[in-house]
C-alpha cells in the first residue's frame, strides 16, 4: 500500500501542476473568470491532498502492521481528490451546474481523511 499511496501522490501533485498550467495559459482566454477560478480552486485543493496523501505514505514506512484508520485515511484523499477536484473541473469545462452538486461528496471525504489521519496519529510509535 506504501508504494501505490506514495505513487499516486506523485501522480496526483504532477497531474496538479499540469493542470494549473492548462488553466492559467490555455483555458485563461476561453472560459470565464469564474470558472478559471473555479478550476485553480481543484488544481489547488489537489495539491494539498497530494502532498497530504504523501504524508500518510511515508508514515506507512514507519509502521511494521500499518492501522486500518491510516489506510482508510490515504483512501479518502484519493476518493476526495477524484470527487471534489475532478467535479470542479468538470464543472469549469463543461458549465453545468449540476455537477456542483457532488462536489461537497469530495470535501466531505477530504475532511474525513483529516480525522481519520488525526485518529491514526494516536496508534503510531515513534
Amino acid at each position: 500500500m506504501t508504494r501505490l499511496f506514495l505513487s499516486l501522490a506523485a501522480v496526483l501533485g504532477g497531474l496538479s501542476v499540469a493542470s494549473g498550467a492548462f488553466a492559467s495559459h490555455a483555458l485563461r482566454e476561453k472560459i470565464s473568470e469564474r470558472s478559471l477560478e473555479i478550476f485553480e480552486i481543484g488544481a489547488r485543493y489537489q495539491m494539498y491532498h497530494a502532498f497530504a496523501l504523501l504524508v500518510v505514505a511515508l508514515l506507512l514506512t514507519r509502521t511494521d502492521s500499518p492501522s486500518p484508520t491510516l489506510l482508510a485515511s490515504g483512501w479518502l484523499f484519493i476518493i476526495g481528490i477524484a470527487i471534489f477536484s475532478g467535479s470542479l473541473y468538470a464543472l469549469s469545462l463543461s458549465g453545468v451546474k449540476s455537477l456542483g452538486a457532488i462536489t461537497p461528496l469530495g470535501g466531505a471525504a477530504l475532511i474525513a481523511g483529516w480525522g481519520a489521519l488525526a485518529f491514526a496519529a494516536w496508534s503510531l510509535k515513534f
